[in-house]
């Protein structure tokens, strides 16, 4: 009983720390959302060069897509004639990282982990495209024309922006979710998920401020909320009941970090969800580069991931995907360690965000974010339930 109420207790902890900066991060995701143009993401990613190497992974880096709702965006930038070098950039950067992550990453792991986590996504896209180029099979024969709707669906399992969204093809018939479509009558149910009534008003920033809500509070909201909630509870857990000693045993040095990746890279989690694991795994003493492993290799590659590069892009082009990203979050790994030892930055690893929560009016400015964080869950949960309940209802009549 009293093991429960310390997980209770560790649980509520964690959320409570996590919340105001996650709600933040949704916020600028959701304002990255709107205002960003798609071309953008096209635009410069076309050719092989180290130019658009780079370009693709700062451009997929603040981007707030998971590990496996990338997967249709990936895909539809390649069949729109993104390079594979660049495509395997911006396949590494962006779920490795995100704007919700970092503001996460600080309020639970420090500010060494908000400032290194991105930094070291992006390098480690940069590396995992130039090897692409230098060593893969680049002939950019496709089967698919470009234009083609890859996403195969438009709801993915995270889905987050569906390849719908990243298609361009002016040709085409301008989909619901193009910002430059007209307007949309039927705002209520279409596939962006957010009412394009703004379409009909350009410029109106009351429009715009409620598509910011809804989206970052609604869609984005639920991309990511299972996968927290379990991160959230494998943290509390780790704190409550794993001693010490049980992840210490691999020590600071290979071994640690191979085992960080092999629990990584199967794993279907989004970097803001992968956060409040590694405050586990920290809690349990593994060294801070050997939990950078996890956060990078996890949120990079799942079974999905994997399975669609070696559909679109060959065998070779996935077999340097994963070396580049187990061989980079590795020296990361190592990097930090150094940085921490050499540096004196242990103070600014795990707990020192958490000391503003020992203020009154702090405490209670996070207890708030944690309330509002907590009934848009709650509200969310109920919606889908309702619409899973209607649709049975809907099919059971049908068949009737």
């Amino acid at each position: 009983m009293a093991d429960a109420a310390l997980l209770v207790e560790n649980f509520l902890s964690l959320f409570m720390e996590s919340a105001p900066w996650l709600l933040l991060g949704l916020l600028v995701a959701g304002i990255m959302h709107e205002l960003v143009p798609v071309s953008l993401l096209q635009k410069h990613m076309g050719s092989s060069s180290i130019g658009a190497v780079s370009k693709a992974a700062v451009i997929g880096a603040p981007l707030p897509l998971c590990s496996c709702g990338v997967i249709p965006a990936a895909i539809g930038l390649r069949r729109s004639g993104a390079s594979k070098p660049a495509t395997v950039s911006f396949l590494v950067s962006t779920p490795e990282t995100g704007v919700d992550s970092v503001s996460v990453s600080y309020a639970l792991l420090g500010p060494v982990f908000a400032i290194v986590r991105p930094v070291a996504a992006v390098i480690s896209a940069i590396y995992a495209g130039l090897m692409v180029r230098w060593l893969g099979d680049n002939r950019e024969a496709n089967s698919s024309s470009p234009g083609v709707d890859a996403g195969a669906s438009s709801s993915s399992c995270c889905g987050t922006k569906t390849s719908n969204e990243l298609v361009s093809d002016e040709s085409a018939t301008v989909s619901c979710c193009d910002k430059r479509a007209g307007p949309v009558t039927a705002a209520e149910d279409n596939c962006c998920g957010t009412s394009q009534q703004a379409a009909s008003t350009p410029g109106s920033i009351g429009r715009k401020i409620v598509d910011v809500w809804q989206y970052a509070s609604g869609k984005l909201l639920d991309d990511i909320i299972v996968w927290l909630l379990i991160g959230l509870v494998l943290a509390a857990a780790i704190k409550t009941w794993v001693p010490t000693d049980f992840l210490t045993q691999w020590g600071d040095g290979l071994m640690a970090m191979i085992v960080m990746a092999v629990i990584g890279i199967p794993m279907y989690i989004c970097a803001t969800a992968s956060t409040p694991i590694a405050v586990g795994f920290l809690a349990a003493g593994l060294s801070p580069g050997a939990v950078l492993v996890f956060l990078m290799a996890g949120p990079a590659t799942n079974i999905s991931t994997m399975g669609m590069i070696n559909q679109e892009m060959g065998r070779r082009t996935l077999i340097l995907y994963l070396f580049s990203v187990i061989t980079m979050s590795i020296a990361s790994g190592y990097a930090l360690n150094l940085l921490v030892a050499g540096m004196g930055w242990e103070q600014y690893i795990v707990g020192s965000a958490a000391e503003h929560l020992h203020g009154g009016a702090w405490q209670s400015i996070y207890a708030l974010c944690a309330i509002l964080l907590a009934a848009l869950m709650i509200r969310n949960l109920v919606k889908t339930v309702a619409a899973s309940l209607s649709r049975s209802s809907e099919h059971s009549d049908c068949c009737h």
